[in-house]
Formats: structure tokens, sequence, C-alpha cells
């Protein structure tokens, strides 16, 4: 998954990362590491929060846009 990625782009800290979609650090350093998966409505969260397809944010695709 591209999350440390586009967080590390953009210059945004796990914490502030995780305030903004209202979860807790220790679970975006999971989400990163591998260690823990987000669930559908975390993931949508996470991509919508990038402004990423949901394919770019799982590396199903180097394009950061949905097709249309």
């Amino acid at each position: 998954m591209r999350i440390k990625e586009l967080r590390k782009q953009r210059n945004i800290s796990q914490i502030k990362l995780a305030m903004d979609l209202h979860l807790n650090q220790n679970s975006i350093s999971r989400y990163e590491s591998g260690e823990r998966e987000a669930d559908y409505a975390t993931l949508i969260a996470i991509a919508d929060y990038f402004d990423v397809s949901l394919d770019y944010l799982l590396e199903r695709t180097e394009n950061p846009k949905m097709n249309k």
C-alpha cells in the first residue's frame, strides 16, 4: 500500500494523518508496515484524503487518478 509514500510526498506526519482520519497513529504505522490491513471504509477515507484512486493506493496501477 502506498500510504507512507503519499504521506511523505505531502510532508504529513503519521500523527496528523491519524488525527485527520479519526484514527490513531499506531494504526497508520501498522498499515504502512503491512502489519495490519485497513478495512474498506478506511481505505476509501485514505484514498479520498490523498485524492487518489483505490487502485493506486493498493498499488494496482501507476495512475493515481481513476480513468473516466
